[in-house]
Order: C-alpha cells, then sequence, then structure tokens
C-alpha cells in the first residue's frame, strides 16, 4: 500500500537556494532532505489501500475547485518544532496566509471525514514548513552546549502556488524518495 500525502512543491530556483544552506553547517549531525524532495506538506494521510487513493484524490479534485492560486512566502530557517527541547528538525517557516489556511483545512475535514482517520488522532495545528534536514539525535545529545550553533536566520522567498500534489512516500534505507502520484490544479 503507498504511503500518501498532500503536498505543495517547492519550485526548482528556490529548492536550490534552501538546498545551499546545508554548506553553513557541515559539522552539525544531521540527514539533509534531498533537494528534489523539498516541498511544504498540508496534510498526511499515512498507508492508504487503492480504492482510498482514487477516493483520496478525487476528495483533492474537489478542494482544488474551491480555491483559486495564492502566494506563499518562506520567511526564516530554524530549529523545529517551535519549543520542542531537543530540536527534532531544521526547517524553513512559511507565513500561514488565510488561503493556505483554509486550503489545508479544506483538504484535513474532506480527507479525514470521508477516506481515513487522522492517523495522529490530535490536532496539533497547522504550521507551514518546509523541512531542510533531520537532526541525528545520539550524535546532537553528544555535542557539547557551546558546539550548538543558534540557527535563526532570515530569508525571503515567494512562489506561487497553483497546484496540490498527491505524494506517496516510499520509505528506504538512503532516505524517503516522493513521487508524484496526481498533480491537481486549483481553480482559476
Amino acid at each position: 500500500m503507498p504511503r500518501v500525502f498532500c503536498a505543495i512543491n517547492v519550485p526548482e530556483k528556490i529548492r536550490e537556494e534552501l538546498n545551499s544552506f546545508r554548506d553553513e553547517y557541515p559539522d552539525l549531525p544531521l540527514r539533509w532532505t534531498k533537494k528534489e524532495n523539498l516541498h511544504l506538506t498540508l496534510l498526511f494521510l499515512g498507508y492508504v489501500n487503492d480504492d482510498e487513493l482514487l477516493d483520496v484524490c478525487d476528495l483533492v479534485k474537489e478542494v482544488g475547485r474551491r480555491h483559486t492560486p495564492f502566494t506563499i512566502s518562506l520567511k526564516r530557517i530554524v530549529f523545529g518544532p517551535p519549543k520542542k527541547k531537543p530540536p527534532r528538525l531544521i526547517w524553513v517557516e512559511g507565513r500561514a496566509s488565510k488561503k493556505l489556511t483554509r486550503l489545508q483545512q479544506g483538504l484535513e475535514s474532506s480527507l479525514f471525514e470521508n477516506v481515513k482517520e487522522d492517523p495522529d488522532q490530535e490536532t496539533h495545528g497547522f504550521s507551514p514548513h518546509i523541512t531542510l534536514a533531520r537532526i541525528k539525535q545520539w550524535q546532537w545529545h553528544q555535542l557539547e552546549p557551546e558546539e550548538i550553533p543558534e540557527i535563526d536566520k532570515e530569508i525571503s522567498f515567494t512562489f506561487l502556488v497553483e497546484s496540490i500534489e498527491v505524494m506517496e512516500s516510499e520509505l528506504k534505507k538512503e532516505g524517503p524518495e516522493y513521487h508524484v502520484l496526481e498533480s491537481i490544479p486549483l481553480s482559476n
């Protein structure tokens, strides 16, 4: 069964810019996200069977028809999730616009009511972000406090969102591979 999520893929030029950030911290124990995997997750569904996958694609099309293209602003690179000690990730924070939040909430209510139960069984609140790196926890705990840098870098990237992608996450030893199962345009 495919492991499925809904996402917004990042334009190639911005992926290249974000990928270059890894050069600033070459000695930290991190597993960097592959450049081609940089995306903003809207909703993680988990494993779905073939019938559920068809329903997911149909429902995402319905949601997509109710939303028009909009822009996303990426504002800073920080440890994530916020207030998590020790941090688990380095991520790019996005600005939660009304259009982005409505799109995410529309997907969540439509898919969790009609196809799957929420795999987390709790509400975390939507925090738009792009994962740049996962922290290797065991090695991180071996660092002295003064070896851990403060990561809080202001950035300013904006891009137009014209589609939602239904993605598959294939877990592999060298890291996940993501495949677009269906790209659904937003209504114009």
